[in-house]
C-alpha cells in the first residue's frame, strides 16, 4: 500500500439516522485486500450505522464486492461484532476472511 490516507467513501444517508457523519476503518485480509488493492479503507457512515451498513456499501461498489455475502464475520474494534452492532468515530471494522481446512 502506499503512503497517506486511504480514500474516503461516502455512503448513502439513511433517512431514519441522524447526526453527523463518522468515518469508520475497514480493515482488509486475504482475498477482500486482493480486491480492494489496499489493505485498509475509510468509510464514511450515517451516525449509528451498524456492521450491516459497511458491507451493504462495499456490496454496492460492484465488481468483485457484489460477491461479499450479507453476513460476513466481521469484529469491530478487535472483538467479533453482529450485523447490528452500532459504529462510532474512527472504530475499526476487519473483514475476517472464511476459514478454510479439513
Amino acid at each position: 500500500m502506499s503512503g497517506g490516507r486511504p480514500p474516503v467513501v461516502r455512503a448513502p444517508q439513511a433517512t431514519d439516522v441522524r447526526g453527523d457523519p463518522v468515518d469508520v476503518t475497514v480493515l482488509l485480509f486475504a482475498a477482500h485486500r486482493d480486491l480492494a488493492g489496499a489493505d485498509r479503507t475509510v468509510v464514511s457512515l450515517p451516525d449509528r450505522a451498524t456492521v450491516a451498513v459497511v458491507l451493504a456499501e462495499l456490496r454496492g461498489r460492484g465488481g468483485g464486492w457484489a460477491a461479499l455475502p450479507e453476513r460476513a464475520a466481521v469484529a469491530v474494534n478487535r472483538r467479533y461484532a453482529h450485523m447490528e452492532t452500532e459504529l462510532a468515530e474512527g472504530d475499526e471494522v476487519a473483514l475476517i476472511p472464511p476459514v478454510a481446512g479439513g
